[in-house]
């Protein structure tokens, strides 16, 4: 079951930090805490993977809220969507951790953004995700030109680079529809 309450919960605290000041910029890194709850934990008593997922949500939307994003979002009634992603797993997370999960924009083209996830606990990395995100409007996904003009950003530039160029161009490679 989807944590409607905690994700209202998570809105409503980034709304109030970004009205005290405390606002990012698209180079920042977001950072949000919270305690792994028993409705987080599968049969093997760690934080289920597609909690993980559902969490890291919680994340970008706090970054979206706090750079900004979210009152463009409104505004003109656009969508903020995941086209793509890549997941490493390296430790656990259990049911009670103290977890904190850090976002931010590795890269932009013209038409994705590039976000980077992590989730720490005692301050060890557990996982790091690459997201392939984008914009929409009426179900297409918009020019990255067109968010950064709303943001007032309109020469902010990040290419992709490294490991996220890579990504780029070997899922460019997967076949689509799926063969199977």
């Amino acid at each position: 079951m989807y944590p409607f309450l905690r994700y209202t919960k998570s809105i409503a605290d980034a709304v109030i930090a970004r009205s005290k000041g405390q606002k990012l910029s698209l180079d920042d890194t977001g950072e949000i805490s919270f305690r792994c709850n028993l409705s987080d934990i599968d049969n093997f008593l760690e934080m289920n993977n597609g909690r993980v997922f559902t969490l890291y949500d919680f994340g970008r939307t706090d970054f979206a809220i706090r750079a900004g994003l979210g009152k463009a979002l409104i505004k003109n009634r656009w969508g903020f969507v995941v086209a793509g992603s890549t997941i490493q797993y390296r430790k656990r997370v259990r049911a009670f951790d103290m977890v904190t999960i850090k976002t931010r924009i590795v890269a932009m083209d013209e038409r994705w953004v590039y976000i980077e996830q992590s989730m720490w606990v005692k301050g060890k990395p557990c996982s790091s995700a690459l997201l392939r995100t984008g914009i929409t409007e009426k179900g297409r996904v918009i020019a990255t030109k067109r968010i950064l003009e709303a943001l007032g950003k309109s020469d902010w530039t990040k290419p992709p680079q490294g490991y996220v160029k890579e990504w780029i161009e070997s899922d460019n490679d997967r076949p689509w529809p799926p063969e199977i």
